[in-house]
């Protein structure tokens, strides 16, 4: 163990005594300093919201790679009616394609083989392909008419996770720490899940990092395995005491170094510390899904007892609301759907649809769904017409900025409504119209907070998730 200062030689001459002083109260500055910082860290930088939220905490369900709209919620007779003719130039209006479709010679319509069918008492519009969602149709909101700027991937995900296209900006998970800071102090406020075993777009961390805020507010990713955030657990031989004592010796280490150098950054390294100590008895509570009772694995599917699964990720981020955890990040890959649409989606819809209708089930029956909202959908949508060969059984889609599909549940949303409509051949928005910005200011709004009063100046200007756009989207408000 670091021995410690006070333990020094005790013969002083006059550079170590004044050395001595400053140390002492670099101590009581960085005591004092550390006092604030625990309280801003409860309460966020606000220090509260800015009016009374509906939400306390969000779970968003990411679906990476865009799942296409026109296959699941967003249905088109007359683009079945019309499925192999020519997308006509008066409803392309001159719109850019990406460079996977440009050339093609023909760009025939394609309309969705699945069958579409009405649900609940709302009439939700649902693809056959979800089956479980129809369950809790009039608990959806769902959006049809989404639109972005973004054609590509990377600019896409990292546009919805922090409202820009370019890497950099913090993410929404960590503006809502740096804003509200914990409700907790044994487990993160922002936490990752990733299905395991899944192929498609990377993700890259800077997609729940904490850009220009400090390194505390960024997302910690949990793993399926034995340690699911790494270096976490002590090495072998090491206790918990001998931990104990050596973070309060790297503690000790740090006061001397803020003596000498105030540097906010220490607060955060020992604040990081600290958590993970917390964190050494926290996450394993919490990752033990064998705690739970059999009906819940029933509910969200067999799939849920192999950790790393969607499903096990879904019952993972209900455990972790329960815990006061603020923000919980799910991404599923692989809806990037060019080629082989009917079989791929299928695919994607079974291992999903279960779960994410089970979750909206699991927190409506523990009362909880009314404080948390939940929210399911990609970076874009999918074109109306053929991406390369399209056969008798098989074809694929293209990026399409123009119009997508999400939904919203829970938390201050109007249940059981649609909002939004897009024309009849799915590829322009004709009513409600829905930016990627739009949508992050009412997600702040439910949670009590006025995105244009949450910032953050960095490099001369003030920055703000929602840029310098936004409006609240009263139409899905409850």
């Amino acid at each position: 163990m670091p021995q410690k200062f006070s333990e020094l030689g005790s013969t002083l001459n006059r550079r170590e005594w004044l050395n001595r002083i400053g140390g002492g109260l670099g101590g009581i500055a960085l005591a004092e300093l550390l006092g604030r910082e625990t309280a801003t860290q409860a309460a966020g930088i606000l220090g509260g919201t800015h009016f009374a939220p509906k939400a306390k905490r969000v779970i968003y369900l990411f679906q990476s790679g865009a799942p296409s709209q026109l296959d699941l919620y967003d249905r088109k007779p007359l683009l079945v009616e019309k499925h192999g003719q020519q997308l006509p130039d008066s409803v392309r209006g001159g719109q850019r394609l990406t460079g996977m479709s440009a050339n093609q010679s023909s760009i025939p319509l394609a309309g969705s083989p699945f069958q579409f069918a009405q649900h609940g008492q709302s009439g939700q519009w649902l693809s056959e392909l979800l089956p479980e969602a129809a369950k809790v149709a009039d608990e959806l909101c769902v959006i049809r008419s989404m639109y972005t700027e973004s054609i590509n991937h990377g600019p896409g995900v990292t546009f919805m996770q922090s409202g820009s296209q370019i890497p950099g900006r913090p993410s929404i998970g960590a503006w809502l720490d740096y804003g509200l800071g914990s409700d907790n102090q044994n487990l993160p406020s922002f936490v990752v899940l990733i299905t395991k075993n899944k192929g498609g777009q990377p993700l890259m961390s800077h997609l729940w990092g904490s850009g220009f805020l400090a390194s505390q507010h960024q997302g910690v990713r949990f793993r399926p395995s034995a340690d699911p955030i790494l270096y976490l657990n002590n090495p072998a031989g090491v206790s918990p005491e001998n931990r104990r004592a050596v973070l309060d010796g790297l503690r000790e280490l740090h006061e001397h170094q803020f003596a000498g150098t105030p540097d906010a950054e220490i607060n955060n390294r020992i604040a990081n510390y600290e958590m993970a100590f917390a964190m050494q008895s926290s996450v394993p509570e919490v990752t033990d899904l064998a705690q739970e009772p059999q009906h819940i694995f029933d509910l969200y599917g067999s799939d849920a007892k192999d950790p790393g699964t969607f499903a096990a990720n879904c019952l993972l981020a209900r455990r972790l609301a329960e815990r006061g955890v603020k923000f919980i990040q799910l991404y599923h890959q692989d809806w990037d759907h060019h080629g082989g649409l009917p079989g791929a989606i299928t695919n994607e819809c079974r291992q999903t649809d279960k779960p994410a209708a089970a979750l909206i089930a699991d927190l409506k029956q523990r009362g909880m769904l009314d404080e948390t909202l939940v929210i399911w959908g990609g970076e874009f949508g999918r074109t109306n017409y053929c991406q390369g060969l399209m056969t008798a059984n098989n074809f694929g889609r293209d990026h399409h900025p123009r119009c997508f599909s999400i939904w919203m549940a829970g938390g201050g949303i109007k249940p059981g409504t649609s909002y939004g409509e897009t024309c009849e051949y799915g590829y322009n928005i004709v009513k409600d119209p829905v930016h990627i910005h739009d949508l992050h200011a009412t997600m702040l709004h439910l949670l009590g907070i006025d995105h244009e009063r949450l910032t953050y100046k960095f490099q001369g200007r003030r920055y703000r998730l929602t840029d310098v756009h936004g409006h609240v989207v009263d139409g899905i408000l409850a």
